[in-house]
């Protein structure tokens, strides 16, 4: 019987290799009895610019990485004045320097480079503000807020993103 070594270092290394750059993210909140959960891939700074230069301005992001974000919902939601029935939707966001807009899509399944506006449920403008420091790692949030309200908030680098919401 073959015996093999393989040192610590070495180890490591396979194992940052197998490690996903930008890994599988969730986040979920329960409101009303009805739960909304987002999934999505969490890409890092990793010394980059990210917002008006890797993800340049006037265009459609795919809000992450990897596939297209997924937003799934067991309620109908109320986000401004969109109305997103209960189901499976893809989100992209429209990246503007001054305010964002949040993309409800009716494809999902899809890569994130797949943007297809002719499925869009709709576009939603969102609340803008700077987090207290640089963050690091995409990030999206759903939190109860009271009551059937919520508020969905996206935050990397030097940006934060949110949009109130309401579950019927």
């Amino acid at each position: 019987m073959e015996r093999i070594l393989i040192s610590g270092a070495l180890l490591a290394g396979l194992i940052l290799v197998a490690a996903p750059l930008s890994p599988p993210a969730e986040t979920s909140v329960t409101i009303e009895g009805k739960t909304v959960t987002i999934n999505y891939s969490a890409p890092s700074m990793r010394g980059r610019k990210i917002f008006g230069g890797l993800e340049q301005y006037g265009r459609v992001w795919r809000t992450g990485a990897n596939a297209a974000t997924k937003l799934t919902t067991q309620g109908t939601l109320q986000i401004g004045s969109l109305t997103v029935p209960k189901g499976e939707y893809s989100i992209f966001t429209y990246l503007d320097p001054q305010q964002w807009q949040l993309i409800v899509n009716k494809q999902t399944g899809q890569s994130g480079l797949e943007y297809d506006q002719s499925k869009d449920l709709g576009r939603v403008p969102m609340q803008m503000s700077k987090p207290a420091a640089p963050v690091e790692k995409f990030v999206i949030t759903l939190t109860a807020t009271g009551g059937n309200r919520g508020l969905l908030k996206m935050a990397w680098e030097n940006t934060e993103a949110s949009v109130p919401f309401t579950v019927k």
